[in-house]
């Protein structure tokens, strides 16, 4: 029994090293040079890029055991076991440009034309999905 719970206790501590590790990538996307680009310049103009970083992670590891006073097929009557799991995403877009010159700095935003298509097609979606609802319920 003490063999199968220290396997048990070596796996959980390798995975919880292998979820740290995860973490530690997934965090460096949140850097600042990971959200503003290398200054490029042109002339009399420097451009930086920033952009919006997003990470989201979720990891989980259990361990159990036990002697119970219930028999398995064998008649032994004890077990043990673990289990672990984890998973992330992370993205980043572009959301401005920063312009610096000689009529000073600017910023001009990065318009995604995509998103703003799809909110507009969901609201109406929306929109007529409720004039629908609405003139069908004042038929009854």
């Amino acid at each position: 029994m003490a063999e199968g719970t220290d396997g048990i206790v070596t796996a959980a501590v390798k995975s919880q090293e292998e979820g740290l590790e995860f973490l530690e990538k997934m965090l460096e996307v949140a850097q600042p040079e990971r959200v503003f680009g290398q200054p490029q310049t042109y002339g009399e103009y420097t451009i930086i890029t920033a952009s919006e970083a997003v990470a989201g992670l979720g990891y989980g590891f259990a361990v159990g055991g036990g002697e119970g006073s219930m028999e398995d097929e064998e008649g032994s009557g004890s077990g043990s076991g673990g289990g672990g799991g984890g998973g992330g995403a992370s993205s980043s877009r572009p959301v401005a440009v920063i312009s610096v010159g000689p009529r000073g700095v600017t910023v001009e935003p990065v318009i995604d034309a995509t998103k703003i298509m799809l909110a507009m097609f969901t609201t109406l979606g929306s929109m007529l999905l409720m004039l629908a609802r609405m003139r069908s319920g004042s038929r009854d």
